[in-house]
């Protein structure tokens, strides 16, 4: 089990490095870590490459942890479903940390969000929805992207203890607490990522979404 994890994780991680939007800025010959709010994220992207960019940067990010998490699915399908699942759970964790940490850029990545969501996508679909009426409700009311990235990194493993507690999902039996342990692992993750913007947000000068490219 020790070196299906490994694989798992390292499948996970080379996917993660694909940094979705820096690459496409790389397209237009922009570097998105050094303009707007220098992080390679969908925000970002928007601000500074547009709506169809950002799109494209969502899509990217998301799918990078959807993907090595059914190729793994392949690769150990057959197996106990307990196994199976925590192994994708694994993959999509990696590819977390490689969007987190490339290896490439000095280990500074993004922040992690659309990759996590891409986790919770394949993962822990019922924790779904109410995260994404949060975060559209908080964005919605305040436009800051940031505050509502932040409440549903918390919010996330509530959500999975609840649905682990109350045999919601049947997928992680006998893992349910290392299983909790990664949402917990990716809520602070996430979290950390974002210090500067909590510490803007309770400057008040951290910036609000908009839709409109500023390269400025």
């Amino acid at each position: 089990m020790l070196s299906a994890l490994l694989i798992s994780l390292l499948i996970g991680y080379g996917f993660g490095l694909f940094l979705t939007g820096y690459f496409l800025g790389k397209l237009e010959n922009v570097d998105l870590t050094t303009v707007g709010s220098k992080n390679i994220g969908t925000t970002n992207t928007i601000r500074i490459l547009g709506v169809h960019k950002g799109g494209l940067t969502l899509l990217g990010d998301c799918l990078k942890a959807v993907i090595p998490a059914a190729i793994v699915y392949l690769i150990f399908h057959g197996g106990h479903p307990g196994d199976i699942h925590f192994l994708m759970l694994v993959a999509a964790f990696g590819a977390v940390l490689g969007h987190d940490f490339p290896v490439y850029m000095g280990f500074k990545g993004g922040k992690g969000i659309a990759t996590s969501a891409g986790l919770i996508l394949i993962c822990f679909p019922k924790a779904l929805p109410l995260l994404i009426i949060v975060f559209a409700l908080i964005v919605f009311f305040t436009r800051y992207v940031s505050l509502g990235s932040i409440t549903v990194a918390v919010l996330f493993p509530i959500e999975v203890a609840i649905l682990l507690l109350g045999h919601f999902t049947n997928w992680y039996l006998g893992y349910e607490i290392p299983a909790f342990l990664i949402s917990l692992i990716a809520c602070v993750l996430a979290v950390y990522k974002h210090r500067s913007n909590i510490k803007r947000l309770l400057e008040h000068s951290e910036n609000k979404f908009s839709f409109h490219p500023n390269r400025d």
